[in-house]
């Protein structure tokens, strides 16, 4: 039996889980719920699109690319580099984002002031959007964090007034030194002030107070009167934090350009920001640029005046040489050995000079960690080595970088971390080249020395005036040369300085065209609406599903079960259960009828009565109390005495006994004392108001039911009453509680088994089904009961059964009376669909 019991269930889910159709028209019945919370759903998102503060992005693009100028040297241009192309945009990145440049940026704009407008849920920000702008003399205290409010007036004036604060200190703060430690005393409650326009940010300040010191200029022609605005002097740390969250990216992997991105509740405060800050960058840059070449040319004039001096006192001593000993030019001898010996002699200077440079470098390099002298040496030497060149250009580089860097970041930082690695690395390469450079050097050094010897001996041999006419020549010439060599540098030093231009050019500037927020997202968020408006009632049917376990519909009960089914009895409402009595052209009444036709069917495939037998016998029952059993049984007896049929109605629920409720009688006597012997059946039988309806109630209720209706006296009353009546029914005990109806089957000529619809739970009637199934039972029916006009449960309706529907009259067959709806429930069940 077990094994039929899974099987039949099993039978049963499968069929439902293949039938699409079955659960499109259960959603479908739920379409009052879906309208809904789509509906609230959309309340909700327009309510968050217009509460939740909007927020834009703006963008704008530059370029960052070191520009040097063609016509100057590479040794020249060396001293402009401060980063190669990919670590100018890592570099950039850095200081945008740096706390010291959103400072400078902050403090230009005076982004500390807010300008607000009182809108539907807060204070808007309308900066940009005011007819006038406050510029505030930092330098001195202004109220700090409090809301100033200022309301135009005629003939260009404003009154500016504001509320003091009696829970605690009005604090001051001065901007130039973000100080707050100042507070403003005060017995007044509030202050109010009429002022002039200022016609622009260059006038004094026209507000000037010992809590203000403001200059409030119109940005229009013509003010419109009656406008109410406020200002507010925030925090000024808090506001630099806020505006740390630009967003830098390449344009294009590899290449120079960036694009800049602000995030922020007021698309005139983007604008305004980007662009200041790109201007910002581009004068520190500048700046940065030219700080090397700066130095270098001072190192230079000094350099130069002191050769210029040194030239000037040869050439004196040269001339006075002549004067004294009377020789003004070199025989043709001495002249040809001057020409032979000062090429030599300038090259060993030259490479004297090399010497000394590549001591002073790594010296320098050496002794410094962090670049703080006046002037970087590399920066102006020349090395004749290519090499040694290339790599003093990338020391230049990356120090300037660290130098950059070090006032933007922490020591920390991972940039700075492998900055100050890869110098390291750079200066180690360095110096392997300065000493293979100074020995290649000194070679070259001791060769010219040995050539200048033998031209030595060769000068001995000239006269001695003309030795000392010859020394003074050779001085003059190294001096005038190097005098020519730092005046070239001097103007190639200058030349830069003028003629150096910014590395960050402007491709677009942010521009306010009219951009959409970002946040919230008014299209989005009703798609979201729509989208949990469908969703959260499809999640409700599911989990309803699932845990729902009433028999819903008809075809649930064709599709599971193997009994048939023999009609259906729509709703009734009321407190009295005799409606086919009562109303006899209703169409529960019609129902009924057509239950008594169909159930012949059942009464003429009997074959096991005695013969003789006169009266059909019906048995009424189901598996629960509350399935209506007792309303079946009264009005099924009710259409047969109706059609002319001497009918009794037998109350054989011995344990709860319902029906002399609805015939207004008393059960003080019933089946229970004919079966104790105490009464006859004349005695018990009681006539109702109903032509050919005679009815026995149960009677007392008995301490052993069960073994009453198995004793001999109850097959003798079913005998007696079958020889008197045409129709016999039986009201018996459901028998998913009790085997008292179990019992009484074998009088039965058919049985009609009540389930009723959303009552009734799956499985109860399982038992009954697996024992017709086993052919333990027979002619037996399924009676649907309490089945409702609507249904959004399925489809199964149309089966020529004969039912029908009424929401008109009473349901008295239900235990407990329906509570009165309240206006909650009748929300609920607007929502709910309709069974």
């Amino acid at each position: 039996m077990d094994t039929n019991l899974k099987q039949s269930s099993r039978n049963g889910d499968q069929q439902n889980s293949l039938d699409p159709k079955y659960y499109l028209f259960k959603i479908l019945g739920y379409w009052k719920l879906f309208f809904a919370t789509i509906l609230l759903s959309l309340i909700v998102a327009r309510f968050i699109n217009g509460y939740r503060a909007k927020l834009y992005s703006l963008k704008t693009m530059i370029s960052v690319k070191e520009e040097t100028n063609p016509l100057f040297s590479s040794g020249t241009s060396l001293t402009f580099n401060w980063g190669g192309a990919s670590d100018i945009i890592e570099t950039v990145n850095i200081i945008l984002k740096s706390r010291t440049h959103n400072e400078k940026v902050v403090s230009k704009l005076q982004f500390y002031i807010d300008y607000l407008k009182e809108g539907n849920y807060r204070f808007e920000d309308v900066y940009g959007k005011t007819p006038f702008k406050v510029k505030l003399n930092d330098s001195n205290f202004q109220l700090y964090n409090q809301l100033l409010k200022i309301e135009t007036l005629e003939n260009r004036q404003f009154r500016i007034s504001t509320e003091f604060n009696f829970e605690g200190p009005n604090k001051l703060v001065r901007y130039s030194d973000n100080d707050t430690s100042q507070k403003h005393e005060t017995t007044d409650e509030n202050y109010s002030e009429t002022f002039f326009f200022n016609q622009n940010d260059f006038d004094s300040s026209n507000v000037k107070t010992s809590f203000l010191d403001l200059n409030i200029f119109s940005t229009l022609s013509e003010i419109a009167p009656n406008q109410v605005f406020y200002i507010r002097f925030k925090n000024y740390n808090s506001t630099v934090s806020s505006l740390r969250n630009m967003k830098v990216k390449n344009v294009i992997e590899g290449a120079s350009l960036l694009e800049l991105e602000l995030t922020g509740k007021s698309k005139n405060r983007i604008v305004d920001y980007l662009n200041e800050s790109v201007k910002v960058l581009s004068i520190d840059k500048q700046e940065q640029k030219t700080l090397y070449a700066t130095k270098t040319v001072k190192y230079i004039e000094n350099l130069f005046k002191i050769e210029a001096d040194k030239l000037k006192n040869i050439q004196n001593q040269l001339g006075e040489f002549k004067k004294e000993n009377n020789i003004y030019n070199l025989s043709s001898e001495g002249s040809l050995l001057f020409t032979q010996t000062n090429d030599l002699t300038l090259n060993f200077k030259k490479i004297e000079r090399n010497l000394e440079e590549l001591n002073i470098l790594e010296a320098y390099i050496r002794s410094n960690t962090i670049y703080k002298s006046p002037v970087p040496v590399p920066a102006f030497i020349e090395i004749a080595d290519i090499k040694t060149s290339f790599i003093i250009d990338e020391l230049i580089l990356e120090s300037t970088k660290l130098e950059f860097l070090k006032d933007k970041v922490k020591s920390i930082h991972p940039d700075y971390q492998k900055l100050v690695n890869k110098i390291e690395q750079i200066k180690l390469n360095l110096y392997e080249n300065i000493s293979n450079n100074r020995i290649s050097l000194k070679r070259d050094l001791d060769k010219l020395a040995k050539e200048l010897a033998s031209f030595e001996n060769k000068l001995k041999l000239l006269p001695e005036k003309e030795q000392g006419l010859l020394k003074y020549q050779k001085e003059y010439e190294f001096s005038e040369f190097y005098y020519s060599y730092f005046k070239q540098k001097k103007y190639e030093a200058n030349a830069a300085v003028e003629a150096s231009v910014s590395d960050v050019k402007v491709i677009d500037t942010a521009v306010d065209l009219g951009q959409q927020p970002i946040y919230p997202n008014p299209t989005f968020n009703y798609l979201v609406g729509i989208m949990l408006g469908i969703v959260l009632p499809l999640f409700y049917i599911i989990i309803r599903e699932l845990l729902d376990n009433k028999v819903r519909t008809i075809d649930e009960i064709e599709k599971q079960y193997n009994i048939p089914l023999l009609g259906a009895v729509g709703r009734i409402k009321g407190m009295n259960n005799l409606i086919v009595f009562d109303s006899p052209k209703s169409v529960i009444a019609e129902s009924f009828r057509a239950l008594r036709s169909n159930i012949q069917f059942l009464f003429k495939n009997n074959t096991d009565k005695t013969v003789g037998k006169r009266a059909k016998t019906l048995l009424v029952t189901s598996s629960v109390s509350g399935e209506g059993k007792t309303m079946i049984s009264i009005n099924m007896a009710t259409v047969f005495a109706l059609s002319g049929k001497k009918t009794i109605l037998i109350g054989m629920d011995l344990r709860k006994p319902k029906i002399f409720n609805d015939f207004d009688l008393n059960n003080d006597i019933g089946v229970v004392n004919y079966l104790i012997n105490q009464k006859t059946i004349s005695e018990i039988t009681k006539k109702t108001k109903i032509p050919n309806l005679d009815i026995i109630l149960s009677g007392p209720i008995p301490p052993n039911p069960s073994e009453l209706l198995l004793s001999e006296n109850c097959d003798r009353f079913i005998q007696e009453l079958e020889k008197e009546y045409d129709y016999i029914v039986i009201d018996t005990p459901p028998i998913g509680l009790v085997s008292d109806a179990l019992e009484l089957f074998k009088y039965s000529d058919a049985i009609c088994y009540v389930i009723r619809q959303d009552y009734t739970q799956r499985g109860m009637n399982t038992m009954i089904d697996v024992k017709y199934t086993n052919k333990e039972v027979s002619n037996i029916s399924y009676i649907f009961n309490d089945l409702k006009l609507k249904n959004n449960h399925g489809y199964g309706y149309g089966y020529g059964y004969g039912y029908g529907y009424s929401e008109t009259y009473g349901n008295g067959y239900h235990e407990n009376d329906e509570p009165e709806t309240t206006l909650f429930k009748k929300i609920i069940n607007f929502i709910k669909p309709k069974k």
